[in-house]
Parts: structure tokens; C-alpha cells; sequence
């Protein structure tokens, strides 16, 4: 089966057989070998013209579209989410490579950079893993780390979501974020850098 890009995904995550791979993956997967994945679909040309601010909402939320404070995430616990327009009213949800995944982190532990991108002791980074795809979303405390749940790579929040180990070879991307009253929002336009 061989599946166009702009056609609805068959099935998701990451799949052995090379037949079964959906649409955003292999968006992703040519862009990152064409060295060209330096931002975030939502963060598109149009996007760079507009000024609107992009609070953030729950992944798994359908209908009921909350924005997010720093107290709704547990310290230590991911969460996915979707950049949310507040112009539009709407989730940038059309694609899962628009998935952030989200850190409270102790801030005292945080590398300077990454404490300058944070809010409230909240990190976002990419929630697609630079290596294939996959989501990250499994945090391991001992390690401080967070890990794609496919092939087990590694990356550093409290340091520019750098790889700790592979077989990912570059850093998720960051995202600054900063307050919007008392709801999180994205700060600026990710970086043209992984993890910068």
C-alpha cells in the first residue's frame, strides 16, 4: 500500500512494515532527511506573518478545549498537548506533528537556556521523536529523562531536550513558552535549531 501524503493516516506510532506508515510520519521522516525539519507545522510561513497567541489545550481533549495553567500539570509528568489559537478559537490539531509534550520541572535543576524558555517551571518541546517519528511522552525520574517508547531514545529536558542516548541523533525542538494571564502560551516561533 502506498499511502500519498495528503490522504487520512491508516494507522499511527511506529509500524516494522514498511507498507503501514502514516501520512505526518512520513512527512516527518522525509523532512528529517532532507535536513529541513526546523520547525513545527504549526509554525508556518502564514503563521510567522500572524501575531495571534497560541495558548495550550489537552491532546486528548475532543471538544471541551481548556487552556492550560501551570498547577493543571503534576511535577514530573508529561503531558501532550496542542498549541491552541485563541484568534480562531481552535486547536492546531490537523496534523499529530503539531504535538507538544509538556514538563513541570524543578526550575533549580534547569540549564540556564532552558529555564529561560520555561514558564512557571514549565518546559514544551516537541512531542515527535527526532529519530522516527514516534511520540515521546514516558518520563523515567531517575534518569531525568524522557523517552520515545519505540526504539527507547533518550532526551534531557532540564538541558535543551539534548540526547542522552540514542538512536536519536538530534534534540527535540524547544518551544518558549510564557504566561497569557494565568494560562501557558507559546512565547515565540520555534527555532530554525533542534533544542535551541
Amino acid at each position: 500500500m502506498n499511502t500519498p501524503l495528503h490522504s487520512p493516516s491508516t494507522c499511527s506510532g511506529c509500524k516494522q512494515q514498511a507498507d503501514c506508515v502514516d501520512s505526518d510520519r512520513r512527512h516527518l521522516l522525509g523532512l528529517m532527511a532532507a535536513g529541513a525539519m526546523t520547525t513545527l507545522p504549526f509554525v508556518s510561513a502564514n503563521a510567522l506573518a500572524d501575531t495571534a497567541l497560541m495558548q495550550l489545550v489537552d491532546a486528548d481533549a475532543e471538544n471541551d478545549f481548556k487552556p492550560l495553567r501551570p498547577s493543571d500539570l503534576k511535577p514530573g509528568k508529561p503531558l501532550l498537548v496542542f498549541p491552541f489559537d485563541v484568534k480562531a478559537a481552535a486547536p492546531k490539531n490537523e496534523s499529530r506533528l503539531n504535538k507538544l509534550v509538556l514538563m513541570k520541572l524543578p526550575e533549580d535543576q534547569m540549564a540556564s537556556e532552558t529555564k529561560a524558555r520555561s514558564a512557571s517551571g514549565v518546559v514544551a518541546y516537541s512531542g515527535i521523536c527526532t529519530h522516527q517519528g514516534c511520540e515521546v511522552k514516558t518520563w523515567i525520574a531517575k534518569e531525568s529523562a524522557l523517552v520515545c517508547f519505540c526504539h527507547a531514545s533518550k532526551f534531557a529536558l532540564l538541558d535543551g531536550g539534548k540526547v542522552i542516548t540514542g538512536p536519536a541523533t538530534r534534540a527535540l525542538p524547544a518551544v518558549a513558552l510564557t504566561m497569557d494571564g494565568e494560562f501557558l502560551a507559546i512565547a515565540k516561533i520555534v527555532s530554525p535549531t533542534p533544542g535551541q
